[in-house]
């Protein structure tokens, strides 16, 4: 299936583009993730003896790293690490917006969160597994303002907001 998206001058001009959207898979990344998960949630009795969860999802990690495939299809993904992986999934953002949507302005790829257009619009029917494979994307981009500019201020305000609370010396006889 693919997507044709237009950049805001349609067909006649030779504004549009094919876009094929990312195959619905869990990343290998993503996977070690919910391991760990599991693991702060239930650790090894023994150190040896893994919780069922684990077991299930280090089995296709597995399977993973011995045919050097960095993603797995999310259909046909095993029930037993399926459960598992959304257990963790649903702990993390569901979406990458910021509030702050180009695309409601014409852009065909959002300034905000780096998201295309129809990715904005068809989030709510998309699967956790093309969720998470366009939260890689933008990730590793991280050319949104989501990534920079919003990302530098908070980080500014959560300095300030540091130094605030740090006591200060006063001076003797003060």
């Amino acid at each position: 299936m693919a997507w044709v998206v237009c950049h805001g001058v349609g067909l006649a001009f030779g504004g549009c583009s094919i876009i094929h959207p990312p195959m619905a898979a869990i990343h290998i990344t993503d996977i070690e993730a919910a391991i760990n998960f599991w693991r702060e949630r239930k650790p090894s009795p023994d150190g040896i003896t893994l919780a069922p969860e684990i077991r299930a999802l280090a089995e296709v990690y597995a399977l993973m790293v011995y045919h050097h495939e960095d993603q797995a299809a999310e259909k046909g993904f095993p029930p037993k690490a399926m459960d598992a992986w959304r257990t963790w999934y649903d702990t993390t953002p569901d979406t990458p917006c910021i509030a702050i949507c180009s695309t409601s302005q014409g852009d065909a790829w959002c300034k905000g969160c780096g998201r295309s257009f129809d990715e904005v619009q068809r989030w709510t029917e998309m699967s956790p597994g093309a969720k998470r494979t366009t939260w890689r994307r933008i990730t590793l981009s991280a050319d949104s303002w989501r990534f920079n500019r919003y990302a530098e201020r908070a980080a500014e305000k959560r300095q300030i907001t540091e130094l605030a609370a740090t006591p200060r010396a006063t001076a003797p006889g003060g």
